[in-house]
Formats: C-alpha cells, structure tokens, sequence
C-alpha cells in the first residue's frame, strides 16, 4: 500500500481520487447538518431527516416546479409507482402538493409546499453554515484555488450527459 501512496504522489496529485474523498466528507457533514433538527421540531414528524431518494424529490421538485409523476419519475430515473410511493410519504408530512393538472384531467401537478420549501431551505442553511466553518479556516489563495477548481468541474459536469439530473446542474 505505501508503493501505491508514494507512486500516486510521484504522479501529482490525483484529482479523482480527492474529489471522491472531499464527496465523501460533504456526505458525512450533509448527513450532521440534516440531522440537527430545531429542537422545537423534535415531536413533529417531518423533522426527521428525509431518505436521500426523498430529498432527490424534493430538490427536483424546488428545481423543476409543477412536473407531473412521470416527468419526475424520469427525473429520478425510477419508475412511476415507485415515485408515487415516495410522494404519498412526501405529502403525509406535508411537504408535497398533489393539484389538478391544468392540462388534463386525469394528471396531477406535483409541487412542494410551503413546509417543503422551507425545510429545503433550512437544509440549504445549514449545510452552508457547515462548510463556511471549513472555508473560513483556509488561507485567501487556496480558497481562490478552490473556487477555480470547482468551476471548472462543475463546466465540465454540466457538459456530460444526464446535465439535467437534479442533482448536477442547477
């Protein structure tokens, strides 16, 4: 293994290599952030945190407003029964919307709700409070470094097929 660390060091840094770790500590710092619920919430079953399919959902929904069950489950890239599935557990804690479709009668319109958007966006705080903890411990040249490195990956990613997915391009 120390053959393998000295030969990746000799080659320069490996930039797969340390996305892949630095995506593995956002998960784990995504994970405590979505964990620390308000406490006053702490009875209510909506601040439990959602499965990670169930935020998908709800990030796509945030991005892509009024989409039908189909266009989420290709979205999602699941299948309709199983999306609606994941909406009836979405709209019993109150963070989905089901609405007559104005363009059929036999279509529903999907949208989040008020609860929906704001717990998105309490999610969005404090995911950004617990990396600005981290970025304000870097010195002024690696964070430019950073936001440099980070374009440019995420111009690169936005390219690749599938740019549409909720989760890359916004």
């Amino acid at each position: 293994m120390d053959t393998v660390n000295r030969s990746r060091e000799q080659r320069g840094p490996d930039a797969a290599a340390a996305v892949t770790d630095l995506a593995e500590l956002l998960e784990i710092m995504f994970e405590q952030a979505g964990n620390a619920s308000d406490a006053s919430d702490a009875a209510d079953a909506s601040a439990r945190p959602l499965s990670a399919a169930q935020l998908r959902a709800v990030v796509a929904l945030d991005r892509h407003d009024g989409l039908n069950l189909r266009a989420l489950a290709d979205l999602l890239g699941s299948t309709p029964p199983l999306v609606s599935r994941l909406c009836d557990r979405l709209q019993a804690v109150g963070y989905l919307e089901r609405l007559p479709s104005s363009r059929s009668r036999r279509e529903l319109t999907l949208r989040l709700s008020e609860r929906g958007r704001a717990y998105l966006q309490d999610l969005r705080a404090r995911r950004r409070e617990s990396v600005q903890a981290v970025l304000s411990k870097m010195s002024p040249d690696a964070l430019a470094a950073l936001a440099t490195g980070l374009r440019g990956f995420h111009a690169a990613a936005a390219a690749e097929p599938g740019a549409g997915h909720p989760g890359i391009a916004r």
